[in-house]
């Protein structure tokens, strides 16, 4: 069986591995591009940065393709918390980590992005306001039904997941220095709050409800012992706890670099 996009499927599960080559080429686009243009340039670019990239798209591939690709379109409410997560807090901050700043300016600067990245960066509210709107609005259970059921329509929220996982780590992690938040106490509220406070609230509700909201997951075919409700439960766990090492981790790394800007002011 060959597909372009993973889509909900309606028949039994089995680990029988499905072709999807418009995954295989928006996977190797991104990177035949990447080193295409980097080895073009006599402009810096290290190898801590190649492999953020690479670990960036091989997390956002396994994210992707089959079979989590496959069991997130269709099968499981948990799978499609998991490939949320490995788009927004996995693929996006190592791709951005892993872009070279002159390659970021050249990028912004053919997209005509450049008002938008210069907003984004300064405007800590405006990126978490959009931030949660795209994850409340791609979690919303007739969005996720009506998405799911076409390659057209996974292909457009696996691309809206990445783009929110863009704008949730712009402000933080910009590869281009002047455009990142200038405050590093604002950095860690933010990611505090962006990405602990709103989503409490889904998360909360997928896992107390008492009943299934995903009428795609309800409705599929069960795979294993795990039931509708329990994979529900577990889908808000995951989204409850999924970001806390890397988020957590993140601060800590901020807290750490403040503490040490103040020490050095102190000592001035």
């Amino acid at each position: 069986m060959i597909s372009w996009w993973c889509v909900a499927l309606q028949e039994p599960w089995s680990w029988r591995w499905i072709a999807y080559p418009g995954i295989w080429v928006a996977m190797a686009a991104p990177l035949v591009a990447y080193f295409r243009t980097i080895s073009r340039s006599d402009r810096p670019t290290t190898r801590r940065q190649k492999v953020q990239f690479l670990v960036g798209m091989l997390i956002l591939w396994i994210a992707t393709d089959w079979p989590l690709g496959t069991l997130g379109a269709g099968y499981l409410a948990s799978a499609h918390m998991a490939q949320f997560l490995l788009y927004t807090l996995g693929a996006a901050p190592l791709l951005m980590l892993g872009t070279p700043e002159w390659m970021a300016e050249r990028i912004i600067s053919r997209l005509r992005l450049g008002r938008v990245a210069r907003w984004l960066g300064g405007s800590l509210v405006g990126a978490g306001v959009i931030y949660n709107l795209m994850l409340v609005s791609t979690h919303a259970p007739g969005v996720v039904s009506l998405f799911r059921t076409s390659q057209v329509g996974s292909f457009v929220m696996d691309v809206l997941w990445l783009v929110a996982g863009l704008i949730l780590w712009f402000p933080v992690l910009a590869p281009i220095a002047r455009l990142r938040s200038t405050s590093l106490p604002g950095r860690m509220a933010y990611l505090f709050i962006t990405t602990s406070l709103v989503a409490v609230i889904p998360a909360s509700f997928l896992t107390f409800t008492t009943m299934p909201i995903y009428s795609i997951y309800e409705l599929a075919p069960r795979i294993g012992s795990l039931t509708a409700r329990a994979d529900q439960q577990l889908a808000g766990i995951v989204m409850k706890l999924g970001s806390i090492p890397i988020v957590w981790g993140t601060i800590a790394v901020l807290w750490f670099r403040w503490a040490a800007t103040e020490r050095v002011d102190s000592v001035v």
